[in-house]
């Protein structure tokens, strides 16, 4: 599996070394696949407005239940091809800001792991640039 690589501080595509648009290849492309698919929100994907996290309707500012966040962050990362299980760790919860991670295992066993945390500009950041582990 590939994807095209996107910048971790803007999370817009990047450049190789010889100028072309820059790819990558497991682990790290399932953990930015579900770390992009974890960032959308219900309604923004303007081809399938049923897909996205609902941030707005059912998260930001209603206090759910955690066991329902978790599974709304789990769920976007299960559409992702090549990907068996999400879990998800809620590491803090400190002034509004919820930070965690989420644990990616893809159809060959390997699991990578994607930390996120929320921002005031950017509700929900997701940096797929953590740490992948392989388990074999």
């Amino acid at each position: 599996m590939r994807t095209l690589l996107l910048d971790q501080a803007t999370w817009d595509l990047t450049k190789d070394a010889s100028g072309n648009i820059a790819v990558a290849d497991r682990p790290y492309a399932i953990a930015q696949d579900v770390a992009s698919a974890t960032r959308v929100f219900l309604g923004e994907l303007w081809y399938d407005t049923s897909q996205g996290v609902p941030y707005f309707e059912q998260i930001l500012g209603k206090a759910p239940p955690l066991e329902f966040i978790k599974g709304q962050l789990a769920a976007p990362g299960l559409t992702v091809p090549n990907v068996v299980d999400v879990q998800v760790f809620i590491t803090g919860f400190v002034n509004r800001s919820l930070s965690g991670q989420l644990v990616i295992t893809d159809d060959r066993g390997l699991t990578a792991v994607v930390g996120f945390m929320s921002l005031d500009e950017l509700p929900w950041y997701i940096n797929a640039a953590i740490s992948y582990p392989v388990v074999m």
